[in-house]
């Protein structure tokens, strides 16, 4: 994706320069967005407080000592840092007249996070949270499905995603990462927000293993307004464990199901009922598509560019930690809490 300039400067005969990205925090989640940069052609610049020569050298990134210097040189900015830093550099971005990218969560607070909705809103500037899960082909195609009338009226919605605890000291440490719940359910919780809408209740309960506190699990129950409850089941164990993700959603005609170990594609078994007389089937294998972190960062991009909306907007993000933070807050008192 390339800038123009206007018809008639002195710049309008020459080539279109290529969109200027300033990555800030240069760990593992930049790389995955490395592949979405190289297909809109960007031109990359980078500042982190660590990594960024090496990251540099593998991107062929600009790298600025201070995020001032970067903030002066680019026209979008790319949040990868660790969660706690993200209010300060999305604001300082914002204020610099950037679009922004920022990684999910925005925040840990929902009153931060919703203050940088507005804050957007107040600069005139985009703010897009990278909630990834709606760019997994799977994710994508059910939601789809269940707003073509595939499944009717969704009843139950269950969700699953297990794995190891992040390798990075900082993800074990609940205040700075939110845990289980608010860095790795989050994407289930909003899955459950994208696909049944509001909630109104939430209710959660975690187990810590004895031998080590990193292993855990966590269940989160939502009530949405719509009547429909959606579990969310979230698994940090030991390192070694299997990444997985699945998801079975359950409606008034149908069920959609999907479970990542061998990804034969998502069942879709149809309830016998006179609307729904023809029997099972199967919705495409949809396991071969695109990356689903170029994809975001291209709908970003073109959503930027005048194209069409981005299926995740800012308010998303904010609704999300909202809703991520009564689940820990069910944690800590043991009640259900209203949102």
């Amino acid at each position: 994706m390339t800038t123009s300039s206007h018809p008639g400067s002195p710049a309008a005969s020459a080539a279109p320069r290529p969109l200027r990205v300033g990555i800030v925090g240069t760990g593992g989640i930049s790389r995955a967005h490395l592949p979405g940069w190289a297909e809109l052609g960007a031109e990359l610049h980078c500042h982190s407080q660590a990594g960024a020569q090496e990251f540099a050298a593998e991107s062929g990134a600009t790298v600025h000592s201070t995020l001032e210097e970067l903030l002066a040189a680019v026209d979008l900015v790319d949040v990868c840092t660790p969660t706690p830093a993200h209010p300060e550099i999305v604001r300082a971005a914002l204020d610099a007249g950037r679009d922004v990218i920022c990684e999910k969560p925005l925040a840990l607070d929902p009153a931060e996070a919703r203050d940088l909705v507005e804050h957007a809103d107040r600069a005139g500037r985009r703010l897009f949270p990278a909630h990834v899960v709606r760019f997994f082909p799977q994710y994508a195609e059910a939601k789809r499905a269940i707003d073509n009338g595939a499944v009717g009226e969704l009843a139950v919605l269950r969700f699953e995603r297990t794995g190891s605890l992040p390798d990075r000291s900082w993800y074990a440490d609940e205040e700075l990462s939110g845990g289980i719940v608010m860095d790795q359910m989050i994407h289930d919780i909003d899955q459950a927000l994208w696909m049944a809408g509001p909630v109104q209740q939430v209710y959660a309960q975690q187990s810590i293993a004895a031998s080590d506190p990193a292993v855990r699990t966590a269940h989160v129950v939502l009530t949405h307004r719509s009547g429909a409850l959606s579990h969310c089941r979230g698994f940090w164990g030991p390192p070694g464990t299997q990444f997985r993700y699945t998801f079975d959603l359950a409606g008034d005609a149908g069920l959609l199901q999907y479970d990542s170990t061998g990804d034969p594609g998502i069942v879709f078994d149809t309830v016998a009922s006179a609307r729904h007389a023809t029997g099972d089937g199967f919705l495409p294998d949809v396991s071969t598509l695109r990356d689903p972190y170029a994809a975001e960062i291209v709908e970003f991009a073109t959503a930027l560019a005048g194209g069409a909306p981005a299926r995740v907007e800012a308010a998303d993000g904010a609704l999300a930690v909202e809703v991520s933070q009564a689940a820990l807050e069910s944690l800590r008192t043991g009640r259900s809490i209203t949102c």
